[in-house]
């Protein structure tokens, strides 16, 4: 019945300590023989690559919470509805008038700001040294976003962090709900991508464009920006580490967290055979 398996990353097929469970790595190698496994992630293409490489896939991935499709074989974008420039503009001008730290995703490298910097930029930042060039996720310092957003070819999403209040405040603002999709990925951190962008929209574009349906998807999240696609997918997993408003939105609870085997053993009684 089941056909495709989307996937997250942070917090479902990832540990705590960005790293993939044996088991639950061998079981998403073995049920890629014979299924279509796709990542769906807030991340960067080039911060999944490494993932993706390990777990020795050849679909594309789904990246930025819905924003594109990119094929690593090819190494292009398939399909991606990105900001625009003038509303990328007058974002960033909102979010230093609420005083935000930001994070720019654009063509093929996440970039900060030199004089704000972000904790969880940084920390990727350092995680990444330990590949090789060519594997290496692209995080930049920049010193000007206005300038990078008027001459990059596309902006794939930003990243906000700020005090809680901060944050709903500027997520409220109407201007901002009007034209931009906003989905927590922690709890000082918003995503805000184009206003139709979802995981779940882009999915479901996707198994479409493969001739499958929605009763053919297993899709498995722990985080909002996952709640899209569970709300879709005929089969929706939420991790034990997810909060109650995802695993509300589950048909299923994997028995353990992210740091453990669960994962594998949910795939090994649904892939059985």
């Amino acid at each position: 019945m089941y056909k495709i398996l989307a996937l997250d990353l942070d917090g479902t097929v990832l540990t705590d300590t960005h790293t993939i469970h044996p088991d639950v790595k061998v079981a998403i190698q073995d049920i890629s023989k014979s299924h279509h496994v796709v990542i769906v992630t807030g991340r960067h293409h080039t911060a999944a690559r490494p993932y993706y490489q390990e777990l020795g896939l050849t679909t594309p991935i789904i990246c930025c919470n819905g924003t594109y499709i990119y094929d690593y074989q090819a190494e292009k974008v398939l399909e991606h509805n990105a900001i625009n420039k003038d509303q990328a503009l007058t974002f960033i001008a909102i979010a230093k008038e609420f005083q935000m730290k930001l994070v720019m995703y654009i063509t093929n490298a996440m970039v900060y700001s030199r004089s704000t910097p972000i904790a969880y930029i940084h920390a990727l930042e350092k995680w990444s040294q330990q590949y090789p060039e060519y594997q290496r996720p692209q995080i930049r310092q920049i010193d000007n976003f206005e300038a990078l957003a008027v001459t990059e070819d596309h902006i794939w999403k930003f990243v906000v962090e700020g005090l809680p209040s901060s944050i709903e405040r500027l997520a409220a603002h109407p201007w901002v709900q009007a034209n931009f999709n906003g989905e927590r990925s922690w709890s000082n951190r918003i995503d805000f991508a184009a206003k139709s962008n979802s995981k779940g929209t882009l999915l479901a574009n996707y198994v479409k464009q493969l001739g499958y349906h929605a009763h053919h998807v297993i899709a498995v999240g722990d985080n909002h920006n996952d709640i899209s696609m569970l709300k879709y997918a005929g089969l929706s997993v939420a991790m034990l580490n997810a909060d109650e408003t995802v695993k509300a939105c589950a048909q299923h609870i994997c028995s353990t967290d992210n740091n453990n085997n669960g994962l594998a053993k949910f795939f090994s009684d649904k892939f059985k055979g």
